[in-house]
């Protein structure tokens, strides 16, 4: 089994407080196989030398949508699938090429793109897909304009392909083993309304107690978790009293329903830039002056919601939740929590914490021996200095996926 042997290098693993100078790290096959702070023994290796670079963890994002190619959702009823695959692999090789190594799909993405990933046609991150994101009639999954009448054709329509619709209990139960049945990772409900859909304000409250109730029920029955698209103390609190186990945004939490959310063990997936990026540009791209008015709203709540979830406890994961070609900004998250947050746990964020939530804990997150040869070098200590990760990979000469080199520029 080939062995790739990795010297003069300063270790970062997220578990610890600092990088350390003067370890190694032996790769063998897609594992991680010695770590040592002494000379490693492997003579047939093949060494690079990291001129005492920074090596650590791939980069984790628990939040993206791959097959969301535009920022006006609008445009994608026009998008048919084939065109949308092909927009999704250019979408996922910058995500790699900014050494996020694993991403959570938390909407759209399906087995066939992620096996594509797995069997190498594409490149990309690791995969964690939801399917199609679950709303109620009327909710932020529901992609219908006023005019119509009944279900469009997810054949042709690329946001028809990514949402689908329950209303009932039942419904929902039956949607979500049809998502298991598809081979979802976990499930994506709407508990509240969002920005890019245009009828729903942002505090209404999406399925009712026992629609989530449903959901959390089948997910769990088959070994999976759901998480949930919520923004207001109402929706957060409606989501977890009833099994959610990871919200998605939650940018006007609140202190009781932060303490709600640390008392079950779950986590929130904050996406700030998201939010930044569309009050630059996204206008330019079609968002209309409705969504941009929400979006105003969630935004003045970003930075203050990591605030009282790091009172509360509560463990968040990095998210970016861009969408089409805004995507590029993804790693601009660092910078807009750098606000609040230390670099150290930012990278936690993007790494030990990802890790958990994914349910991947000694294997993703971490540089030990067992866990998957997901690994980056950077071009200094990103403790220092946050912004090499900025620059689309610029200032990533090494990005490894289970054990094969996506990029090697220290040959």
């Amino acid at each position: 089994m080939p062995q790739i042997h990795f010297k003069n290098l300063s270790l970062l693993d997220p578990r610890w407080n600092e990088a350390r100078a003067g370890y190694e790290v032996l790769v063998e096959g897609d594992l991680i196989k010695e770590v040592s702070s002494k000379p490693i023994k492997a003579a047939k290796a093949q060494v690079v030398d990291c001129g005492k670079r920074t090596l650590m963890p791939g980069l984790i994002d628990c939040h993206v949508h791959v097959f969301l190619s535009e920022v006006n959702i609008r445009n994608l009823e026009s998008v048919p699938l084939t065109l949308m695959t092909a927009r999704a692999a250019d979408l996922m090789k910058g995500m790699i090429d900014r050494g996020f190594t694993t991403v959570r799909d938390t909407g759209g993405a399906d087995w066939g793109i992620k096996a594509a990933v797995d069997a190498g046609l594409i490149a990309g991150p690791r995969l964690f897909i939801s399917g199609r994101a679950i709303g109620p009639t009327g909710g932020h999954s529901d992609s219908r304009r006023r005019t119509d009448i009944g279900a469009p054709c997810g054949c042709c329509n690329a946001m028809v392909y990514c949402m689908a619709l329950a209303d009932g209990a039942d419904e929902v139960r039956k949607l979500v083993r049809e998502q298991m049945r598809q081979g979802a990772d976990q499930v994506k409900i709407m508990c509240s309304g969002g920005v890019a859909s245009p009828y729903d304000p942002l505090d209404s409250l999406q399925f009712s107690e026992a629609e989530i109730a449903a959901a959390t029920d089948e997910a769990k029955n088959f070994g999976r978790y759901v998480l949930a698209h919520a923004y207001t103390p109402e929706a957060i609190t409606r989501a977890v009293t009833n099994g959610v186990r990871t919200i998605e945004h939650g940018n006007l939490i609140d202190a009781k329903s932060a303490k709600l959310l640390k008392s079950t063990g779950g986590y929130m997936v904050a996406n700030l830039v998201t939010y930044f990026v569309m009050k630059e540009k996204a206008a330019q791209f079609g968002m209309t002056a409705d969504m941009l008015a929400k979006n105003d709203i969630v935004l003045d709540g970003a930075l203050r919601s990591l605030e009282i979830c790091k009172t509360a406890g509560v463990k968040v994961g990095y998210g970016s939740d861009l969408l089409g070609q805004l995507q590029i900004e993804q790693s601009r998250e660092f910078m807009f929590r750098a606000e609040v947050l230390k670099p150290l746990e930012i990278i936690r964020q993007a790494t030990t914490v990802g890790a958990e939530v994914l349910r991947q804990e000694g294997k993703l997150g971490i540089v030990e021996p067992g866990a998957f040869a997901d690994l980056i070098v950077v071009d200094g200590n990103p403790l220092k200095k946050l912004e090499l990760f900025l620059d689309q990979g610029a200032h990533l000469p090494v990005i490894m996926k289970a054990g094969k080199f996506h990029k090697n520029a220290l040959k």
